[in-house]
C-alpha cells in the first residue's frame, strides 16, 4: 500500500429481501466487493472481510483498505524490432503508432527494450500506472457486488428523485434500494448506486430504533451503532445464534426441546432485525393429529418452532420469534394463536376425512393419475413395482407370510396420494399412509412399510425399518431408475427431474447398508426384463448397462465422501464387485494391504503383468512345470504353490483382509522373476508357459481389487 490505511463499510439499505436467499446474497455481496478491492490494490490479501445481512440491508466491513493504491510498473510488449525499427535503427510508422496508441511518442523511442520473446527479438514499453483512489475502485467494486448478487427474481422500480427523469428513470435490483452508505474511517466515500448518492446515515429498525436516521460515526461503529441506536443485530450469524439461544432458553423454561431445523432458523433470521421468542400454545384436542402433520403446518405456514416433550412428543406449545419486543406481549402472542387454530383446524379435518374411506378403496383410483406419458399411470406403475418386489422376495427368499406382506404393501403403498392430508401437505406422503393403514387395521410390518418405502429420501436419512419395507422401497426406486432410463430421461449437469441420483444411492445403501444377498447386475436384468414385458410401449433401450455405469459412479462418489482413497476405491470397484454388501470389507482389505511394506511393489509388479497380459492374443493355458527352466521362474511358481491355495480359501471365507496378506509373500519371487526370466521368449512353448504362470498369478492377485490400481 502507499499510503496509511483505513477501515472500510458500505451498506446497502433496501426494503425486505426474500428470507430464504439473504445469507446467500450478504455473503457474496461482501465477497465480491472485497475481492474487488484487493484486486486492484486498494485492500490486501491480509484484509479481513466481515459480511452483514438483515432483512432491510447487505453490508461488508473490509480492514486495512488504502485511500490510494500503489502505482504499478507495467512492461507492455510493442512489436518485433524488426517491425519496430529500420534498418538504420529509426522508428517505424507503425511503431509510432502504436506509442501514440499508449499516450506516448518519439521522444520515448530511446527507452525501448529490447528483450527475447521466443526466438525473435521484442521491443517492451516500461511504464508506470498510477494507482487507483478509494472514490474510483470502490465505484467499480459497488457496482460488481451488485451485479453480480444471485439474485432470485429482479424487481424493476423507478426513481423519485436524483435521477435524469424522476418517476421514469428506472433501475434494477432484488429490492427496491433507499439508502448507500460508504465509509472509510470515518470519512464518506462519494459513490452511487441504483440512484443512490453515499452518506453516512442508515435507517434502524421499523418501530424500535432509538433515533432515525441512525448516523454512523465510523467504519468500526457500524454494528454497534445499530444496536444501540437502531435496535438492529446486523450480522446474520449473530443474529442467527441469538435466536437459537433464546429458543433454548424459552423451550427450556417450559421443560421441552424446540425441534431442530437448520432451514427454518436460517429462514426465521433472515425475517427479523431484532428477535424475540415467546411461547404460545394451541388447544390440546388438536394433539389427536399425527404429529407430523401439525409440525409441518405450523413450520411451513407459519415459521413456529413446536415443543416436543421428553420423549419426543408434540406438545401444545409452540415458539414464536417476533420481530418486535413489546411491554405487554399479549396481543402479539394471542394473534399468532389465533392465526395457528384454522390452520390445525384444516389438518384435523383432513385427518378425519381421510379415514372414512379405507386405503385400499383408494387404490383404483391410482389409474387415473397420470405418472409418466410414457409410462402410464400411478397405478400401472404400483403393478410394475409389485412384481418386482415379489421376484426380490423370491431372490431373498422369504417366507410366505413376509411375501404376502411385502405384495399388500406395494398394493397400497402410494394410496394415500389420493388423500386430502398428502393433497395439502405432499411431504407428508407415506408417513399418512401408515397413519391410515393402521387404522383400516393393517399389520404394523405392512403400515411400517408403507411409511417407509420413500426412504431413504435424503443423505443421512434412515433406511427402511424391516425386510416388507426394504422390498418395497428396493422395487419402488429400481421401477423408476429402469423407467427413466430407458425413455431417456437422464440427469443432465446439476438438472435431475427424477432425483435419480437420490435414487441410485438409495438402491445403494440399501444393499450395502443393509447387507442384502442380492447380485446387482442380476438385480437390474431381472427386474428390466419384468418391466420391459409390462408395457404397452416397449422402451427405447435396455438400460441395464447405463443403469449399471450409473450406480457404479454413484457409489465410487459415495464411498469418496465417506473418506475412502481414491485409488482405493478404484481398485475395488475395478472388478464391478455385484454383492454390494461386500465392497466395506474389500476396501477394509485394500487399505490394509497398502499399509504393508510389500504392497507398493506388488501393485507395480501387477500393473506390468496387466500390460504383458493384454499384449499377448488369447487365453492363456495351465503351467507346465516341465518347462520353467530358469530358477526365478521355478521359485515365483513354487511360492504361488503355497500362497495362492491359501489365499483361495480365504477369500471364500469371505477374510478379503488375509487373503490379501496371504499374497505379501510373493513380492520377493515376483522381482526375482522380472530381474531373471524374458517372458517374450523366442521359443513359443516358453513364452506360452510364461505367460499361463502370470495370468495365473495375476487373477489370484486380483480377486479383491485391481492392484494395479495401487500403483503410483
Amino acid at each position: 500500500m502507499s499510503m496509511a490505511t483505513e477501515n472500510l463499510l458500505v451498506e446497502l439499505f433496501v426494503e425486505e429481501l426474500p428470507p430464504k436467499a439473504l445469507q446467500k446474497l450478504g455473503l457474496a455481496f461482501a465477497n465480491v466487493l472485497a475481492d474487488s478491492l484487493k484486486a486492484q490494490g486498494l485492500a490486501s490479501t491480509d484484509s479481513q472481510v466481515t459480511d452483514f445481512a438483515s432483512p432491510r440491508r447487505l453490508a461488508v466491513h473490509v480492514t486495512g483498505v488504502a485511500a490510494q493504491a500503489a502505482d504499478k510498473a507495467v512492461s507492455q510488449k510493442l512489436m518485433p524490432v524488426s517491425v519496430g525499427l529500420d534498418a538504420q535503427g529509426q522508428a517505424t510508422a507503425a511503431l509510432l503508432k502504436k506509442l501514440q496508441a499508449l499516450g506516448a511518442g518519439a521522444q520515448d523511442v530511446p527507452a525501448l527494450q529490447k528483450r527475447m520473446d521466443g526466438k525473435a527479438e521484442a521491443l517492451y514499453f516500461d511504464s508506470t500506472v498510477r494507482g487507483a483512489s478509494l472514490a474510483e475502485g470502490l465505484q467499480k467494486a459497488l457496482l460488481d457486488a451488485i451485479a453480480k448478487l444471485p439474485i432470485p427474481k429482479v424487481m424493476t422500480y423507478q426513481l423519485a428523485r436524483d435521477c435524469a427523469l424522476p418517476g421514469w428513470s428506472t433501475v434494477s435490483f432484488v429490492r427496491p434500494a433507499h439508502g448507500l452508505l460508504a465509509l472509510h474511517g470515518s470519512a464518506v466515500v462519494p459513490v452511487q448506486a441504483l440512484g443512490l448518492q453515499a452518506g453516512d446515515s442508515t435507517q434502524g429498525h421499523r418501530f424500535e430504533a432509538a433515533v432515525s436516521p441512525v448516523r454512523i460515526a465510523h467504519a468500526d461503529d457500524y454494528a454497534a451503532t445499530l444496536a444501540r441506536d437502531g435496535a438492529v443485530i446486523a450480522s446474520f450469524d449473530a443474529r442467527r445464534a441469538e435466536i437459537a439461544r433464546q429458543l433454548q432458553a424459552a423451550a427450556s423454561a417450559q421443560g421441552a426441546q424446540a425441534i431442530e431445523d437448520a432451514a427454518l432458523l436460517d429462514e426465521v433470521t433472515g425475517l427479523v432485525e431484532r428477535p424475540h421468542v415467546m411461547v404460545c400454545s394451541f388447544d390440546a384436542e388438536f394433539l389427536q393429529v399425527p404429529q407430523e402433520c401439525l409440525i409441518l403446518t405450523m413450520k411451513a405456514n407459519q415459521k413456529y418452532f413446536p415443543l416436543l416433550d421428553a420423549a419426543g412428543k408434540l406438545s401444545n406449545q409452540f415458539l414464536v420469534v417476533s420481530n418486535i419486543n413489546p411491554a405487554d406481549p399479549s396481543a402479539v402472542i394471542g394473534g399468532n394463536e389465533r392465526v395457528v387454530r384454522p390452520r390445525l383446524a384444516d389438518a384435523k379435518f383432513f385427518f378425519d376425512q381421510d379415514r372414512k374411506k379405507t386405503l385400499m378403496s383408494r387404490v383404483d383410483g391410482l389409474s387415473k393419475v397420470v405418472y409418466h406419458n410414457q409410462l402410464g399411470t400411478q397405478g400401472e406403475r404400483m403393478q410394475r413395482v409389485k412384481k418386482i418386489a415379489i421376484v426380490i422376495s423370491g431372490m431373498l427368499e422369504f417366507d410366505d407370510l413376509t411375501r404376502s406382506s411385502i405384495e399388500q404393501a406395494t398394493t397400497l403403498a402410494k394410496a394415500d396420494l389420493l388423500t386430502d392430508m398428502v393433497g395439502e401437505f405432499p411431504e407428508l406422503q407415506g408417513v399418512m399412509g401408515g397413519y391410515y393403514a393402521r387404522n383400516d387395521g393393517l399389520s404394523e410390518s405392512v403400515a411400517i412399510a408403507i411409511e417407509d418405502h420413500y426412504k431413504p429420501r435424503f443423505s443421512g436419512d434412515d433406511l427402511p425399518r424391516n425386510q416388507v419395507a426394504l422390498v418395497v422401497a428396493l422395487a419402488d426406486k429400481l421401477e423408476t431408475l429402469i423407467g427413466m432410463f430407458g425413455t431417456g430421461n437422464l440427469p443432465t449437469g446439476d438438472k435431475d427431474p427424477f432425483a435419480l441420483r437420490r435414487h441410485a444411492l438409495g438402491v445403494i445403501r440399501m444393499l450395502m447398508e443393509a447387507e442384502l444377498p442380492l447380485k446387482l447386475d442380476s438385480l437390474l436384468q431381472t427386474t428390466t426384463a419384468f418391466i420391459l414385458v409390462s408395457l404397452d410401449n416397449p422402451l427405447k433401450n435396455n438400460p441395464t448397462e447405463a443403469l449399471l455405469n450409473f450406480i457404479f459412479d454413484r457409489l465410487s462418489g459415495a464411498l469418496r465422501e465417506q473418506g475412502a482413497g481414491a485409488q482405493e476405491v478404484d481398485a475395488v470397484l475395478a472388478l464391478r464387485p455385484q454383492l454390494l454388501a461386500e465392497v466395506p470389507k474389500q476396501l477394509a482389505a485394500v487399505r490394509a494391504f497398502s499399509a504393508l511394506p510389500e504392497s507398493a511393489a506388488l501393485a507395480a509388479a501387477n500393473k506390468r503383468i496387466s500390460n504383458i497380459l493384454k499384449k499377448s492374443e488369447g487365453t492363456q493355458g495351465t503351467v507346465d512345470p516341465a518347462l520353467l527352466h530358469e530358477s526365478s521362474e521355478k521359485a515365483l511358481f513354487a511360492a504361488m504353490q503355497e500362497a495362492v491355495p491359501r489365499a483361495d480359501a480365504l477369500f471364500t471365507a469371505q477374510d478379503y483382509t488375509a487373503s490379501l496378506q496371504a499374497l505379501a509373500a510373493l513380492r520377493a519371487p515376483v522381482d526375482a522373476f522380472f530381474d531373471g526370466v524374458m517372458v517374450n521368449a523366442d521359443d513359443p512353448a516358453l513364452k506360452a508357459n510364461r505367460l499361463a504362470l502370470l495370468q495365473q498369478l495375476h487373477s489370484a492377485m486380483n480377486r479383491v481389487a485391481d492392484l494395479s490400481k495401487l500403483a503410483a
